[in-house]
């Protein structure tokens, strides 16, 4: 069962603006730190749904095509979370990453909560799991080992700018 939404509170009213260009530019810096550390991912993890564009990324600057997704909710909307991220199904098979070498990738690494959950569940059953972010805040209390930038700011991310489509009215 989910837990009730609560209010997060910006720690500034100034926002980071990450543009698809920017985008570009961080996910290639991203994959230049995880080469230039000598880790070879075998598997990404992306946690969805900002981790999907930034683990596409990696994918292809790294050459790993072996890719996973993990769903976790925590974010209800605008500055709201759950009390605790929870993963939601499909869990990642545990055979499927036994002895791998993982990268986890995700947008922003906020309050850590998230990151710390999906580290936990990798690390049961992986050879070694490293994280990769976009953006990294100090009050995160899991510390990232590949980071392009670090902000207290709210970051407004391009594929997320937008308010969703919405679908017409069915014909009364």
């Amino acid at each position: 069962m989910l837990t009730q939404a609560c209010k997060v509170t910006p720690v500034t009213e100034e926002r980071e603006e990450l543009s698809w260009e920017a985008f570009g530019a961080a996910g290639r810096q991203l994959a230049e730190q995880v080469a230039a550390s000598g880790f070879t991912p075998d598997v990404i993890m992306a946690i969805a749904r900002g981790g999907l564009f930034i683990a596409g990324t990696l994918g292809y600057d790294l050459d790993v095509k072996n890719l996973h997704v993990v769903n976790v909710e925590f974010y209800t909307g605008i500055d709201e979370r759950l009390d605790m991220p929870v993963m939601l199904p499909p869990v990642p098979a545990a055979v499927d990453l036994a002895g791998a070498r993982v990268l986890i990738a995700d947008d922003v690494a906020d309050t850590g909560e998230t990151l710390k959950l999906v580290r936990d569940f990798c690390q049961e059953h992986v050879a070694e799991a490293r994280i990769a972010v976009i953006y990294e805040k100090p009050r995160s209390i899991v510390k990232c080992d590949y980071v392009w930038r670090r902000t207290d700011k709210w970051i407004n991310f391009p594929w997320s700018a937008l308010p969703p489509v919405s679908r017409p009215a069915p014909d009364a």
